[in-house]
C-alpha cells in the first residue's frame, strides 16, 4: 500500500491504539511493522487467526503476558560463549513461565470443549517446545537480583562464612562504639561501611586514640571513618571470601548459560510464538473496544459493509452507514451538502479496507463481505502547496495523474470533490471524463461531488450508482446518513420555507425551474424512503440467515452426538449383558466341576453328555449383537401423539412424539429418539408425576485464574482459599485474582493476612481499577 494512503486514512492512529493493548516489546515491534497485505491467502489466514483469538478473549480470562520480553540478544550471547547475568536469566525464565501458563490454559480449554475448534492457535501450541527443565534450573538458583545461597553447596558455605565473619566484626566494633570511654570521641555510636569495609565514625581530634586505617572523611573534615586494627584481618578475610563468592557465582552463571545455549533454538521459537500471541491478543482487545466483526473474503470483487462506522470517531455519537457496491456496480458517486459526511464515508471505506487486509476485525455488523485489493488510492483533502506554487486544483490534478498511472482493475480509488477548484462546467466535464477512464480501467471507485451534472451521470453509464448524504429540513442540519442508490436532491425551497421566506416568492421560484426538475426531486424523495426500508430489510434478512445457519450447525452437531451416544449405549448394554453371562458360565463351570467330583467320589448317576448339554445352553445365552427383547404385544389400543407407551423390544418406557402414515411412530426414550413400528408399542396409562427436588451434580471443573469469595463466611472463605491456592500452584499459574468484594473490608483484610502467611504466595497487591479495584486482591505465586 502507498504510504501516502496510510497517512491520509490515518492508519497509523489505529496502530497506535493497538500498541496500547499489547504487553511486550516483541508485540509492540510487530504493531509498528503492521501493514496491509495484498495477498489473498495471507489476508484470509490473518483474519481467521485474529478471529480465533477474539472468540477466546471474549469468553475467557486469558493468562497474563506480564514479564514477556525480547530475549533473542541473550540467547545469541549464550551461543557465542558469553555469560548471562541473573536479570537476563530471569527474562528467559519469565518467557518460559508465560509460555507454560498459556499452554496450560489452552489445554484446559480444549479439554472443556472436548474438541479443537481453534485450528490455527492449536498449530501454534503444538510448536511450543518443552522448556520446563530449563525453567526449573533458573528458578531454583536465581532470585530476582542474585543467586540463592542454595544455588550450590560451595556458594552456601562461602556465604555462611562471610556472614559469620561479619558477625564477629560487628561484635568487636559494637564493643568499641558502645564503650562509655569512647562516647565523646565518636561522631555517632554506629557501625557503618566505607569501601566495602566495616568502619566507625571518629571525631578528627581523637584520631590518635584509635589505631587503624582511615578509609574516608566527612565533607567538613570533622569526622574520620576508621577501620580499627582489631578488625582489619577479619575484614581481609571477608574480602577474600567475597572474591571466592564472585568466582563461584560466575561458575554457576556459566553453567546456567550453557543450559540456555543448549535450548537456544527452542527458546527462540518460544519467543517468536509468544510475541505473536501477545500481538494477536492486542488485536483482539482493540476489536472488542470497537465491537469489530470478521468479514468474509471473496476472490470475486465485492464490498458490503453493513452499518459501518469510522473506528477513530466517538462510538457513542458516530452514525453507522451501510456501504455497498452491488455486483454490477463499479462506481459510486456521493452527492449532498457540505459537512454532511461525504468525506467521512470515503475515509471509513478506505480505512476499513486497510484494517481488513491487515488482519484486524472491522467496525461493522456481522455479515460484511470484501475482496482483496492490490492498492487503495486517495485524493482527499485540500492539498494546496505554497512551496510548489500549486493551487488546490493543480495539486489535486497532480495527485490524480499519479493515481491514474499506477491504478489497475484490482484497485480501490477514493476521489473527494472530484473536479473542484475550477470553472464548474469544465470541472464537471473533467470529472466525468476521469470517471469514464477509471471505469474502463476496471477499478472500483467512490467519489464525492457538488456538481449537479454528475447526478445524471449514473443514468447514462452502466455500472455507476448514485448515493447521497441525508439532510434534515426540520432541524436544518445533516443527519450523516448515507443513502445508497439515491442521488442528492435540492432542499433549497424547503430550507427557505423553514427560515421564513414568503410562499409567494418560493412558488414563483418553483415555476421558474420547470416541471421536470420538480418531478425529479419528488422522485428522489420517494427513492430515499424506499432505500431506507430496503436497507433495514437487508440487514434483518442477513441476521436471520446467519441465525438459521447457526441453528443448522447446532442441530447437525447435536444429531451427531445423539448417534454417538446411541451407539455407545448399545455397546455398553452388550458389555454388561456379556459380563453377566460370562459370570454365569463361570459359576456353571464350578457347579459342573463339583458334580463331576461328586460322581467320581460317590458314583452319582450323572452322565457326561448331560453336563455338556447344560453348559451349551448357558453359552447360547451370550449376547452377540442385539439388546432387543422378543416380547409379544398384549394390548392393541389406538396409539396417538402424546401417549405414554412401553417399547416391547427394548423393555423401556417412552412418549409418542408423532404417528407416521406407514404404521410407524417417532418415540422419545429418555435422550434417545427413534422411529419404531406400532406393533412394538404398548399403550400405558399416564401417571401423575410429583415434582421432585433436583440435586445437581457438579463435575470436577478446571482451575480458573480467579476465585470469587463473595457471600462466603470467613471460615469457609479461608478453607476455599487454601484449596484454590494449592490447585493454582499445580496449574503453574503466576498471578491469580481473589475476588472478595468491598463491603466492610473484613473479608479483604482476612484474605490478605492469609496470603501473607501462605507458603505458596510470593507477593500480593490490591487490584487495579481495570481489575476490580479494592474488591480484588492479585496474588503472585512462587
Amino acid at each position: 500500500m502507498k504510504q501516502k494512503t496510510l497517512e491520509i486514512l490515518e492508519f497509523n492512529k489505529v496502530k497506535s491504539l493497538i500498541a496500547l493493548e499489547v504487553i511486550s516489546d516483541l508485540a509492540i515491534e510487530k504493531v509498528k511493522q503492521l501493514t496491509p497485505s495484498s495477498d489473498y491467502e495471507t489476508v484470509v489466514h490473518q483474519m481467521n487467526e485474529v478471529d480465533e483469538i477474539s472468540h477466546i478473549y471474549n469468553q475467557y480470562r486469558l493468562p497474563s503476558m506480564s514479564g514477556l520480553s525480547r530475549v533473542q540478544p541473550y540467547i545469541k550471547r549464550s551461543q557465542i560463549g558469553g555469560t548471562l547475568n541473573v536479570q537476563e536469566l530471569n527474562a528467559i525464565k519469565a518467557l518460559i513461565q508465560v509460555q507454560n501458563q498459556f499452554k496450560t490454559f489452552y489445554n484446559q480449554l480444549v479439554e472443556d470443549e472436548e474438541a479443537v475448534h481453534y485450528e490455527i492457535l492449536d498449530n501454534h501450541m503444538q510448536q511450543l517446545p518443552v522448556l520446563t527443565h530449563l525453567y526449573q534450573s533458573i528458578h531454583q538458583k536465581c532470585d530476582t537480583q542474585d543467586l540463592y545461597d542454595s544455588a550450590s553447596m560451595e556458594l552456601q558455605s562461602i556465604r555462611s562464612r562471610i556472614a559469620k565473619t561479619n558477625q564477629r566484626v560487628r561484635a568487636q566494633l559494637d564493643r568499641i562504639v558502645k564503650s562509655t570511654s569512647n562516647q565523646k570521641k565518636l561522631s555517632d555510636a554506629i557501625v557503618t561501611v566505607r569501601n566495602e569495609r566495616n568502619v566507625i565514625p571518629v571525631r578528627a581530634e581523637y584520631r590518635q586514640d584509635f589505631n587503624g586505617i582511615v578509609h574516608d572523611q566527612s565533607a567538613s573534615g570533622q569526622t574520620l571513618y576508621i577501620e580499627p586494627s582489631a578488625v582489619v584481618e577479619l575484614n581481609n578475610q571477608i574480602s577474600r571470601l567475597r572474591s571466592e563468592e564472585a568466582t563461584e557465582v560466575q561458575r554457576i552463571l556459566a553453567e546456567l548459560t550453557a543450559e540456555v545455549a543448549e535450548e537456544a533454538e527452542a527458546c527462540l521459537i518460544s519467543e517468536q510464538i509468544m510475541g505473536h500471541l501477545d500481538f494477536l491478543i492486542g488485536k483482539a482487545r482493540y476489536a472488542a473496544k470497537i465491537k469489530g466483526t470478521k468479514p468474509t473474503f471473496s476472490k470475486e470483487r465485492q464490498v458490503y459493509l453493513p452499518k459501518a462506522f469510522h473506528p477513530l470517531l466517538d462510538r457513542e455519537t458516530v452514525v453507522a452507514n451501510t456501504i455497498e457496491f452491488e455486483s454490477s456496480i463499479q462506481t459510486v458517486i456521493i452527492t449532498g451538502p457540505n459537512t454532511g459526511g461525504k468525506t467521512v464515508t470515503l475515509k471509513t471505506l478506505g480505512l476499513i479496507i486497510l484494517m481488513a487486509q491487515s488482519g484486524l476485525l472491522i467496525p461493522t455488523l456481522d455479515g460484511s463481505q470484501l475482496s482483496v485489493f492490490d492498492n487503495v488510492f486517495c485524493d482527499i483533502g485540500d492539498e494546496q502547496s505554497i512551496e510548489q506554487s500549486l493551487s488546490t486544483f493543480s495539486s489535486h490534478m497532480k495527485t490524480i495523474v499519479n493515481i491514474l498511472e499506477e491504478a489497475n482493475d484490482k484497485s480501490l480509488i477514493l476521489f473527494d470533490e472530484l473536479g473542484a477548484g475550477t470553472d464548474p462546467s469544465e470541472g464537471a466535464a473533467l470529472a466525468m471524463s476521469i470517471l469514464d477512464h477509471v471505469h474502463q480501467m476496471g477499478a472500483l471507485v467512490m467519489a464525492t461531488t457538488h456538481y449537479p451534472e454528475l447526478k445524471a451521470y449514473s443514468y447514462n453509464r452502466e455500472g455507476v450508482m448514485n448515493a447521497s448524504v441525508e439532510f434534515d429540513v426540520d432541524t436544518l442540519s445533516p443527519t450523516y446518513k448515507l443513502l445508497m442508490g439515491v442521488p442528492g436532491r435540492s432542499n433549497a425551497f424547503d430550507i427557505s420555507k423553514r427560515l421564513g421566506l414568503g410562499l409567494k416568492i418560493i412558488n414563483h421560484a418553483k415555476s421558474m425551474i420547470g416541471q421536470d426538475e420538480q418531478e425529479i426531486n419528488e422522485m428522489i424523495a420517494s427513492l430515499e424512503k424506499n432505500a431506507k426500508r430496503v436497507d433495514d430489510q437487508r440487514i434483518e434478512l442477513d441476521r436471520l440467515v446467519r441465525e438459521a445457519s447457526q441453528i443448522h450447525q447446532d442441530l447437525s452437531r447435536a444429531y451427531e452426538q445423539y448417534q454417538n451416544m446411541e451407539a455407545r449405549l448399545i455397546e455398553e448394554a452388550k458389555d454388561k449383558a456379556n459380563q453377566r453371562v460370562k459370570a454365569a458360565m463361570e459359576e456353571a463351570d464350578d457347579i459342573l466341576k463339583s458334580l463331576r467330583d461328586m460322581r467320581d467320589q460317590k458314583g452319582a448317576e450323572v452322565k457326561e453328555h448331560e453336563l455338556i448339554d447344560q453348559r451349551k445352553r448357558l453359552e447360547d445365552q451370550y449376547e452377540a449383537k442385539s439388546i432387543k427383547q422378543n416380547v409379544q404385544k398384549q394390548k392393541w389400543d389406538e396409539i396417538k401423539a402424546g401417549d405414554e407407551v412401553k417399547v416391547l423390544s427394548y423393555g423401556q418406557k417412552g412418549e409418542v412424539l408423532e404417528v407416521l402414515s406407514d404404521d410407524e411412530a417417532v418415540v422419545q426414550m429418555g435422550i434417545i429418539k427413534m422411529k419404531l413400528p406400532l406393533s412394538d408399542l404398548e399403550k400405558k396409562e399416564k401417571a401423575k408425576t410429583q415434582p421432585k427436588k433436583v440435586v445437581t451434580r457438579t463435575n470436577r471443573s478446571t482451575v480458573k485464574m480467579e476465585l470469587d469469595l463473595r457471600g462466603y463466611r470467613y471460615d469457609e472463605a479461608m478453607i476455599a482459599l487454601d484449596q484454590y491456592l494449592d490447585q493454582a500452584v499445580l496449574s503453574n499459574y503466576e498471578d491469580v485474582y481473589i475476588i472478595h468484594g468491598k463491603g466492610t473490608g473484613a473479608l479483604q483484610k482476612g484474605v490478605q493476612q492469609h496470603l501473607k502467611r501462605h507458603k505458596s504466595v510470593a507477593t500480593f497487591r490490591g487490584g487495579m481499577p481495570s481489575e476490580g479495584g479494592f474488591g480484588v486482591t492479585v496474588a503472585t505465586l512462587k
